[in-house]
């Protein structure tokens, strides 16, 4: 490797005095590296220099108003995590007390930040989850009153508005131990009963409501209240107290359901989890679309598998794998035969997809499984039942058939290229286009074209059709 590649062994060899002049050049001008630079310095005095600056920089952020646009948000993602870095590295091994101190403050900061950025891929959030699980790592090792903590959680929970502080009764868990969780309990259902206060009814007096102030105050609490004893509930390992936050008829629901069974089958209570899962599969099974299915049939397989009932279990794998073609249902129903039974079994579940009445989806079970040949045959068979408006799916089943089945390919494209000049979508002429050439070039792999057009004659047709659509045929020939 050469000498002068950029690399640490390298740098090292140029010395201090000229790294440190090097350095100094580097940071002129980027406040960003000019914050960093000084971490460094206060990380080799020492953890209190470090958390007097790093409450420096949380003081600067706080005031700060300026509106972070995409342009700027990777940079400034990647100040908040260096911030997280030196509280982890230079503060934490040596004080977990004051490393816990600062993540808490760190998480404080989420309104003023939340407020003045754009975080719609979740970057900045990201930063506070790992927060949270910093504090998680921590908190073993924090020596705190289990009384305060609990009353600090409360609070930091109930005006958390950007859910910073979800998460933070199981990464505090331990540092409560069941005093501080038993306060937490009471303190909390206390709080949600108790009458709105002033500041609490302004702060929803500002938001025009059409609900009353007060009930828009007691319903957020009874919520809040609601997940925190979920928390402590899970914390103490007791699924009766987890449960007993919901109605018999909100345990129908496929957003609750299938957490409360895992939580009873993890308590070994198998059968009382079987019971909730068939009841919220039997409540969402006359609805025209079952929104939760896969998790309520997941949990539904592993109570059955954990009940021994392996007959129904392989009942309920096929007929899933029939009414939506799941793979997985088709996986987990093969690896319960005998051996030599599952290749009969599989043959007969491809026969099935084959002929399943929604081509979309059969074409993308057969070229996912895969059973390439199956594909291609459905697409022959069943041409003019091709969804040309289905693009993603055609266009990738397309790039993975053509070497084999170049036929099969052709007419998937015709069919992206049809729908587009049938329906005039002048934005997709450039893909059609595209699609038009890739024909072409695999008309000399087709062995025979049969009944069906040679590119030639398709393209006539298209000119028959659609010759005064010259944006696309300007980008054909183009």
């Amino acid at each position: 490797m050469s000498k002068k590649t950029l690399n640490k062994n390298n740098l090292e060899k140029l010395g201090a005095g000229q790294l440190a002049a090097l350095v100094m050049d580097l940071v002129q001008g980027n406040a960003t590296l000019q914050r960093r630079a000084r971490m460094e310095l206060s990380a080799a005095l020492g953890p209190k220099d470090v958390a007097a600056d790093l409450r420096k920089r949380f003081a600067s952020l706080r005031r700060s108003t300026s509106f972070v646009g995409w342009r700027k948000q990777k940079a400034f993602v990647k100040d908040l995590t260096g911030l997280l870095t030196m509280i982890e590295t230079s503060v934490a091994p040596h004080d977990a007390n004051e490393g816990f101190e600062l993540l808490w403050e760190f998480l404080q900061l989420a309104p003023s930040i939340h407020e003045r950025t754009d975080d719609s891929n979740g970057s900045v959030g990201g930063v506070m989850d790992d927060a949270m699980d910093l504090i998680a790592t921590l908190s073993p090792r924090i020596s705190v009153d289990r009384i305060t903590l609990a009353e600090r959680i409360l609070d930091a929970v109930a005006d958390a508005g950007y859910g910073e502080f979800d998460g933070i009764i199981p990464a505090t868990a331990e540092a409560l131990g069941d005093g501080g969780l038993e306060h937490l309990k009471k303190t909390t259902s206390a709080w949600s009963k108790a009458p709105p206060n002033e500041q609490e009814l302004e702060t929803y007096r500002s938001y025009g409501l059409s609900s009353s102030p007060e009930a828009s105050v007691q319903r957020n609490k009874t919520l809040t209240a609601s997940i925190i004893l979920a928390d402590i509930a899970d914390a103490q390992g007791d699924v009766d107290a987890y449960m007993a936050r919901y109605s018999p008829e909100q345990l129908t629901f496929g957003t609750i359901a299938p957490e409360v069974a895992r939580r009873l089958m993890d308590a070994d209570r198998v059968d009382e989890a079987h019971d909730i899962i068939s009841r919220a599969r039997a409540a969402e099974e006359g609805q025209s679309f079952r929104m939760f299915r896969h998790d309520l049939d997941e949990v539904y397989e592993d109570c059955l598998e954990r009940q021994g009932k392996t007959d129904e279990l392989k009942a309920h794998l096929w007929a899933s794998f029939q009414q939506v073609l799941s793979a997985q249902s088709l996986r987990k129903f093969l690896k319960l035969l005998p051996d030599f039974d599952d290749i009969e079994a599989e043959d007969r579940a491809l026969d099935h997809a084959e002929t399943h009445p929604h081509i979309g989806a059969a074409l993308s079970f057969l070229v996912d499984w895969p059973a390439q040949d199956r594909a291609a045959r459905l697409v022959l068979s069943r041409t003019e039942e091709l969804d040309g408006d289905s693009y993603h799916l055609l266009t990738s089943a397309a790039d993975i058939l053509v070497a084999e089945h170049p036929l099969a390919a052709t007419l998937m494209r015709r069919a992206m290229v049809e729908d587009t000049l049938n329906g005039a979508k002048s934005t997709r002429y450039r893909h059609a286009a595209r699609h038009l050439a890739e024909c072409k070039e695999s008309e000399a792999a087709v062995e025979d074209f049969g009944t069906i057009q040679t590119h030639s004659q398709f393209v006539d047709t298209l000119k028959q059709s659609h010759g005064r659509k010259y944006g696309f045929w300007q980008r054909v020939e183009g």
